[in-house]
């Protein structure tokens, strides 16, 4: 196994299936013991010794921000400091309590509304953008939210794809609340089988039911939980002494990334795949995160060779055998699968990579110094055009609006488009991997 996966297996031990970042060095950890106030007042709450949070959400910039009482911390490490400070007119509302529910808005349909922060008191809603308040509010909970219940205990966004539309989760007692953005409705859904949620919390499109200082991930269409749960949250979405995974883990540097394959959707999902595990990438605003491809598709055991992205789904490839899958809210299996490469594509493996461009009916296949285009809607399906290649020991390849990426070890080729690749007779220049691309170190 090369050195990135080596090291993105020792992020797993870090994240196992839920993990925030763990302590760089200890001096971070240091930093992050009981915290007090200075010299005099009351000390300030220590969420390592425990705390049931009252709201999580993220902001617009993708700092996770918890809720307790007054207080509120800001990311996965540091002192907690008054909710007043950032959000100044939670303090204009008299005899009020503490923020019950929160979430940000992902409503892509209406920027008015996407990525604004939701805070709820009692039956009353703020909206905030950039920590200022949106004009008009604060506003009844019925009137942003018709038909969603007063006095909630927690909520999280849950955009399509994940739900079956863009949603909003509201979670009061056992009852799930589940309101439509485009239609702004309410179906309300019992999961007696759930904790009670003191606070939920989206991340890394899975879902977080927090109560006491434990959470549970559960399903957001169903309800259903699997896997061990519940978990201690200080093992994973804050840094603690004598808590977590993987204290001394390294972010790989981008002179030592190799990728297997990678692919974005026409749902703009982009995925890199590195030996037995992936990482989303279009979702950097919460971070880059390593987890096993059999999480998300768990027929494909080991590393794969080539993954690229047709329609609403995706093609796995692994030595001679393809695996297709639907996308959806989760990614399923299509029956009959996997079938040979040779049976699906007209080729015989192993491939190096494939890729199919946006609006475009053809997969480019590279193989070895060869280039390879398969009609996907030609029936069977046989190579259609086989031409010399000029590059060679090419790991991966995906296309977007902006051209053809193609990876090699640490460096990758750009082109303007497949057609251009296909006729080329002299290679691109090589350009060094960067950390805005795969969260590497520079």
């Amino acid at each position: 196994m090369d050195l990135f996966s080596k090291t993105l297996l020792l992020c797993l031990l870090l994240i196992l299936t839920d993990a925030a970042p763990a302590p760089q060095d200890a001096a971070e950890k240091d930093n992050i013991s009981e915290v007090k106030e200075e010299d005099s007042g009351p000390a300030l709450p220590d969420r390592c010794a425990g705390i049931e949070f009252d709201a999580i959400t993220p902001d617009e910039k993708g700092k996770t921000l918890f809720f307790k009482g007054a207080y509120m911390w800001k990311d996965f490490h540091g002192p907690a400091q008054l909710v007043s400070e950032s959000f100044k007119e939670i303090d204009d509302i008299p005899n009020a309590g503490h923020i019950s529910a929160a979430f940000r808005m992902h409503n892509k349909a209406n920027p008015d509304d996407h990525d604004r922060i939701y805070l709820f008191l009692e039956d009353k809603v703020f909206s905030y953008y950039e920590q200022v308040l949106e004009e008009g509010y604060p506003k009844h909970i019925n009137e942003e939210f018709p038909g969603v219940p007063t006095h909630l205990d927690a909520a999280v966004e849950c955009p399509k794809g994940e739900c079956m539309a863009d949603s909003v989760l509201f979670f009061k007692g056992q009852d799930v609340h589940v309101y439509d953005l485009s239609t702004k409705t309410v179906k309300t859904k019992t999961w007696s089988h759930l904790p009670a949620c003191t606070s939920a919390f989206r991340w890394l499109e899975h879902y977080y039911c927090f109560h006491g200082h434990n959470f549970t991930r559960f399903n957001p269409i169903s309800g259903e939980v699997n896997g061990t749960y519940p978990k201690d949250a200080r093992h994973y979405f804050m840094r603690c002494p004598n808590f977590g995974h993987g204290g001394g883990y390294n972010i790989p540097k981008c002179s030592e990334v190799k990728i297997d394959a990678i692919t974005v959707d026409d749902a703009g999902r982009m995925y890199a795949f590195a030996g037995p595990i992936y990482m989303r990438l279009d979702t950097r605003r919460d971070g880059f995160h390593a987890f096993p491809i059999t999480r998300m598709w768990k027929e494909v055991v080991g590393k794969v060779d080539a993954v690229f992205s047709y329609g609403d789904k995706m093609y796995l490839i692994k030595g001679k055998q393809v695996y297709i899958y639907k996308s959806g809210a989760h990614y399923t299996l299509v029956e009959g699968y996997p079938k040979t490469l040779e049976e699906e594509l007209g080729v015989e493996g192993p491939v190096d990579a494939a890729f199919v461009c946006p609006g475009q009916h053809t997969v480019h296949i590279i193989q070895g110094e060869r280039f390879l285009d398969v009609s996907l809607t030609a029936t069977p399906r046989v190579v259609a055009r086989n031409l010399p290649f000029v590059l060679s020991d090419i790991d991966a390849a995906y296309c977007d609006a902006n051209g053809v990426k193609l990876f090699s070890g640490s460096k990758y080729y750009q082109y303007p488009s497949a057609t251009i690749l296909a006729l080329s007779k002299i290679a691109a220049l090589a350009e060094p991997i960067t950390s805005e691309m795969l969260g590497c170190r520079d």
